[in-house]
């Protein structure tokens, strides 16, 4: 019986040896899936449609009463701000065309207009008030991840195969 913490390497002085682990390559294949579908051209379009898609789930469900507050409880509205836009933004890079200033002038510009239409929106509604602080917390998340994506872009990209 070995002492409590102590190993059969570290009791015997040999080396134990483990069986491999059933899934060895599960690591390498899941980061290439996702590197397949959030970095390869083949997905843009899906990504970009997908940032439209979600803007307009956030137009819908912040125009419903009460909805604003529930969500608040979660999360202040600087943090729901700042996630949802960068997440907008990352689709929008990635789903995007062009070179890099391109992709990230696009992003940023598109963010910009999506934030400012999505105030305009909450202006409308009795229940709820525009704020230019929320739109440039939106453009300051537009803004910074398209800085980090341009600086990633290069290195994880997957180049499309000829």
């Amino acid at each position: 019986m070995q002492p409590i913490g102590m190993t059969e390497e570290r009791c015997t002085g040999k080396p134990v040896h483990h069986s491999p682990s059933p899934f060895p390559a599960a690591h390498g294949i899941v980061w290439f899936m996702i590197k397949q579908l959030l970095l390869t051209s083949s997905h843009a379009k899906l990504r970009y449609w997908t940032a439209i898609f979600l803007y307009l789930l956030i137009l819908v469900f912040g125009s419903i009463p009460g909805a604003r507050a529930d969500i608040g409880e979660v999360a202040p509205g600087i943090i729901l701000h700042s996630i949802a836009y960068a997440g907008l933004t990352f689709l929008l890079f990635t789903g995007g065309t062009g070179g890099l200033p391109q992709r990230a002038g696009k992003a940023v510009l598109t963010i910009a207009a999506m934030g400012a239409l999505d105030e305009l929106v909450q202006s409308f509604l009795p229940y709820r008030h525009g704020a230019v602080s929320d739109w440039l917390v939106d453009c300051n998340a537009a803004v910074l991840t398209a800085l980090f994506m341009w600086a990633l872009w290069t290195r994880f990209r997957i180049q499309p195969s000829t």
